[in-house]
């Protein structure tokens, strides 16, 4: 492979690592002062578990050699040793680390569910087990020649030319984290006095810091794997993923200012994670307007969504579920009527929306359980909620002993 190929899978492992402390400074403005740190360190602990997990285990899960197969053999190659001794070395390896970046990401993600009550080692041990569990073999589902990738072929023949399209992880990332967070909402239960307007963002910069690193990182997010296919769709990866971002913004606020009577600048970030959420699965295979009107409808649809918590009742702090889990099922199922030639409303029939709703919804089915079962064990041996009175005085001192904001006199 040429070097400006591998220059670039490079760059783009640095960009979509750079976005899970975005995630940190994204979350980390939406919540209390006082549960900053710990909202900061949730995103950090993830990125040094996972990145070890990933490089003894949890790439060798990523890839299977038959659909009939749940994850790869995870000591087939412990350690990555025979992967760094081979004569493809090089682009091996920067393949399996840009595949470490998306792992990380995808488990910070499911965190903002549980924000301002929940103890960081418990976290520790969830992040490890549902890695491990979920998202390991789901990798190996979507892109290791797993299950959902061949789902096309099985149901319909290799001739259909109809395959699940998931370009950059509307499944195996933000459908994935939204069910886990949706099942940790419910295992920690809601914080005292939840209710609408229960905390109000402390840093609104640090927020918007936060989406614009992430908009900035979701270059190397969506467009990061054109380096092996040697540049072939990027600049139409780049455009919608640009295009879908910047109308979701609109989306979101113009629902917001008729909702609530303002647009608000969270409102307005939450609205670019919502397109960006939405195009990831749907980059390389949209026109642009398409992609266009796909943003438009996933900002307005997910700051509706973002309020059913409190309709339904559960607790999901920092609207994993209403951005990551509905913008995710609004990306990939937007693919199966608008997806280039086999969309059903543009040349194609039933059968791309078929394979569509089929992965997400078995994903999703899946995450939640797992999830679920997983932190309902925590939470019934040593505890994944922090007491009532540490929550009240703030997770970051109790926790961590630090605090976000140390004022001296």
């Amino acid at each position: 492979m040429d070097t400006g190929s591998i220059a670039w899978g490079v760059t783009a492992t640095a960009l979509v690592l750079f976005m899970t402390p975005g995630v940190a400074f994204f979350y980390g403005g939406l919540v209390k002062a006082k549960s900053v740190v710990s909202m900061m360190m949730m995103s950090f602990g993830a990125l040094g578990l996972i990145s070890v997990l990933w490089i003894l285990y949890g790439f060798n899960m990523s890839a299977v050699g038959s659909p009939l197969e749940f994850a790869g053999n995870p000591f087939s190659d412990f350690g990555m040793t025979a992967l760094a001794s081979g004569e493809s070395a090089n682009t091996d390896l920067v393949g399996a680390t840009y595949g470490a970046t998306f792992a990380i990401i995808t488990i910070a993600l499911i965190s903002g569910a549980i924000a301002d009550r929940a103890k960081f080692g418990s976290w520790m041990i969830f992040a490890g087990l549902f890695a491990t569990i979920a998202y390991f073999p789901i990798a190996a589902w979507v892109w290791g020649g797993g299950w959902i990738m061949n789902l096309g072929t099985t149901l319909f023949g290799e001739d259909a030319g109809i395959g699940v399209i998931d370009y950059a992880g509307g499944t195996a990332v933000h459908i994935n984290a939204g069910a886990a967070a949706l099942a940790l909402a419910l295992v920690l239960g809601k914080r005292i006095g939840f209710q609408k307007g229960i905390t109000k963002p402390h840093n609104v910069p640090l927020t918007l810091l936060g989406a614009a690193i992430l908009w900035f990182g979701w270059f190397g997010f969506n467009a990061g794997a054109e380096w092996l296919n040697e540049l072939a769709n990027v600049g139409l990866i780049v455009v919608n993923t640009v295009g879908a971002t910047a109308a979701a913004i609109i989306g979101w606020i113009v629902v917001e200012k008729f909702k609530d009577g303002k647009a608000t600048s969270v409102g307005a970030a939450s609205g670019a994670v919502a397109g960006l959420v939405a195009i990831t699965p749907a980059c390389a295979n949209l026109t642009p307007g398409w992609a266009l009107l796909l943003g438009i409808v996933a900002g307005a649809v997910c700051a509706i969504a973002v309020e059913l918590k409190f309709k339904l009742g559960f607790d999901d702090s920092l609207d994993v579920v209403g951005i990551h889990l509905v913008g995710g099922l609004i990306g990939t199922l937007y693919l199966g009527f608008f997806a280039t030639e086999t969309g059903l409303f543009v040349g194609g029939g039933i059968e791309q929306l078929a394979v569509q709703a089929i992965a997400a919804f078995a994903v999703l089915v899946y995450s939640f359980i797992v999830a679920f079962v997983i932190g309902f064990a925590i939470e019934k041996t040593i505890g994944f909620r922090v007491k009532n009175e540490d929550e009240i005085a703030g997770v970051d001192t109790s926790v961590h002993g630090e605090e976000g904001y140390a004022l001296v006199d």
